[in-house]
């Protein structure tokens, strides 16, 4: 049963709105809001805190994605104990690709708590997913790892998630655009444009180019999910079927 004098704080709250909204989407009340708050601060209107780290979503984006990670290869692990690790692999690959987080983010309602610039939000197709990791890197720290992995399963893969239809999906995009490349006689780059921080808080700007012409570019702490996301951008401008 709720506390009687949770209720009563967050009536009382300047961020009552938000409160609300989230205990609708995740099934309990947020103990620390700055946490998630946090989690849908974009870069782009961020405060420099020290050394060039700001307060927006990124470091929460990294703890999130490790932790959906762990949760979905246990689930899987669990769930098709006769299978190898090539296929649990591309099944994890598939749910946490950053298409699928998208999605996740416009059905829970994720993407109209973002903040973030004008420019940033009509450039970035990743804005989204990120703040749903980067959610759950808050979930983590407010709550721990037992009520982030029952709201991974029961709030997120029970009831967004066919397993069937993750089978099936295309999200190797890379090697997609590589093999119609090749088909093609095109050229195909993915060059490493920029590298941000240090350490952990390294991420990778890759570019993807064809026939010299940009058509790609993506962020990520992972130099390979950020060619992924770059070549998913990519993908979208040509037609595979011509």
């Amino acid at each position: 049963m709720a506390s009687p004098f949770k209720f009563i704080s967050v009536n009382f709250s300047a961020d009552k709105k938000l409160y609300l909204s989230l205990k609708n989407i995740l099934g309990f009340y947020p103990g620390n809001i700055s946490l998630y708050k946090q989690a849908f601060r974009h870069s782009s209107v961020a405060s420099e805190i020290k050394r060039g780290v700001k307060d927006s979503n990124e470091r929460l984006e990294f703890l999130g994605d490790a932790i959906l990670g762990a949760v979905i290869a246990e689930h899987l692990f669990r769930m098709f104990p006769y299978k190898d690790e090539g296929f649990l692999t591309k099944m994890r690959s598939r749910i946490v690709s950053r298409s699928s987080l998208n999605q996740l983010a416009s059905r829970l309602g994720i993407d109209k708590f973002i903040e973030a610039s004008l420019e940033s939000s009509s450039k970035s197709s990743a804005m989204k997913g990120d703040a749903f990791e980067a959610m759950l890197g808050a979930i983590y720290l407010d709550k721990g790892y037992d009520t982030t992995r029952r709201f991974i399963l029961e709030r997120i893969v029970r009831n967004h998630i066919d397993m069937h239809e993750v089978e099936n999906k295309e999200t190797d995009f890379k090697s997609k655009l590589i093999e119609w490349a090749q088909k093609e006689k095109k050229e195909v780059r993915f060059i490493l444009v920029e590298e941000i921080g240090d350490g952990q808080e390294k991420q990778f700007v890759m570019e993807v180019n064809v026939q010299g012409e940009p058509l790609g570019r993506a962020q990520h702490f992972s130099k390979k999910r950020a060619e992924q996301i770059a070549a998913e951008q990519a993908c979208s401008f040509i037609d595979f079927d011509s």
